[in-house]
């Protein structure tokens, strides 16, 4: 079982990662290529954080894996934008 502390700080840790790359999303939006490196490290940090996401959820119990769930839409909702969007 995780515990609540290691818990509450991949939670803290993936709000962190959705706030970046939401930023990254948005300028990608604005200024199209401008800013690739930025938006691709945006990319993997959401990757890191969806492999981390899963190996929690492996040794969690049911209460924490419905808040990994909600965590789990959040991160794969982001990917799927910043995949679609014509960021060339």
């Amino acid at each position: 079982m995780t515990t609540r502390k290691a818990m509450e700080k991949f939670l803290s840790k993936c709000e962190q990662t959705l706030e970046f790359a939401e930023e990254q999303y948005i300028d990608g939006l604005k200024q199209g290529h401008y800013m690739d490196n930025e938006y691709s490290q945006a990319q993997a940090m959401l990757e890191d954080a969806y492999n981390e996401l899963l190996a929690i959820y492996r040794s969690s119990n049911s209460q924490q894996r419905e808040r990994l769930h909600r965590m789990r839409l959040k991160i794969q909702d982001l990917q799927n934008k910043m995949t679609l969007l014509d960021h060339r």
